[in-house]
């Protein structure tokens, strides 16, 4: 590990000014993404500049029946909260299936959303990664695709999002505030996640010394009746083969409303806005269901390597949406 200087500003906007005034400077949180990778060598900031407690750890009621989440907010604590779990149950869901109960203890709001994939190639320095080094090529292109995504994906990066928190986020419509060095501003989770394009080294649309100071979920009407599904190789603590987030509305048997992000298949959460427009107004049936999910993946690029194929994540996505959108359907809202 290559040594670094240690800072604890008095305030957020201390810690925004500090960061911004050096380039190889970076916030530090619970840390359970960030201290990996000092360990493996893949980061390595000048400066960390501890946003522990200058970010708020609170939940509070917003005006509209909406909440704000503070970005010092533990995951533990999200998952468990009485509003939470009443009305956001897909994202109480989202938050158990992830990683295990003593990194829930430490792991944030904020440094959720900025986690950073787990591709094997970019968390190996003795590999070439595109991720880590835009002269670089992209190992994963060549090797083990089991993770790597069919959606959205370029020559330069197949990595996928690690995040379920984030999925589940992205169907309620989450706004993420941050505060940087030209003042505040608001980006919609939906926008936060970047492609990774021509420039893969880059996860999100923020700039240096931004920092997420909280994110609002506005009232969700339908979110009631929501839930979280994760497919993956062990029964706990493994990241996602395939996950589905969705929330529907039944009347009548026809699809009224409904709301649908993927996890496990691209660089960012997938809001499924082609297989969501496709079922409003139809019926709930499986075969609705399951057109929708052959439409959102009609541009899935399955990655075929001399060792193995990511294609089995097509009809595994088809299958694991139809089942959950069966199971809202079936259950009272």
């Amino acid at each position: 590990m290559k040594p670094f200087a240690y800072a604890r500003p008095d305030d957020a906007a201390g810690a925004v000014a500090t960061v911004a005034a050096d380039p190889d400077a970076a916030f530090l949180a619970g840390g359970t993404n960030l201290v990996d990778h000092l360990k493996l060598g893949i980061a390595s900031p000048t400066t960390l500049v501890d946003v522990t407690k200058l970010t708020s750890d609170r939940i509070e009621d917003l005006p509209g029946e909406g909440l704000r989440i503070g970005a010092g907010v533990r995951n533990t604590d999200l998952a468990v909260h009485r509003r939470v779990r009443a009305e956001y149950p897909v994202l109480a869901a989202a938050l158990l299936a992830g990683a295990s109960g003593q990194l829930r203890n430490m792991a944030t709001t904020g440094g959720n959303l900025m986690q950073r994939t787990r591709c094997a190639y970019f968390q190996d320095r003795t590999t070439p990664c595109t991720k880590r080094d835009l002269s670089e090529s992209c190992s994963a292109r060549q090797g083990w695709t089991r993770y790597h995504a069919i959606l959205g994906a370029s020559e330069s990066c197949i990595a996928t999002h690690p995040s379920d928190m984030a999925v589940a986020m992205a169907i309620l419509d989450a706004q993420v505030q941050v505060l940087g060095p030209d003042g505040e501003r608001t980006i919609p989770l939906t926008e936060f996640h970047r492609l990774p394009g021509d420039d893969p080294t880059r996860d999100t649309v923020l700039g240096h010394g931004e920092l997420i100071t909280a994110v609002d979920l506005p009232a969700a009407p339908i979110a009631v009746n929501s839930t979280y599904r994760k497919v993956r190789d062990r029964a706990s603590y493994a990241f996602a083969l395939v996950s589905v987030a969705a929330a529907l509305e039944v009347v009548n048997r026809t699809v009224q409303e409904v709301r649908i992000a993927l996890g496990g298949v691209a660089h960012k959460p997938w809001r499924a806005t082609t297989a969501e427009e496709a079922l409003r107004g139809q019926a709930a049936t499986d075969a609705s269901f399951r057109a929708a999910a052959e439409a959102e993946l009609a541009s899935a690029e399955a990655v075929e390597t001399p060792v193995g194929s990511n294609a089995f994540k097509v009809p595994l996505v088809v299958g694991t949406l139809t089942a959950t959108l069966r199971s809202l359907a079936e259950e009272p809202a």
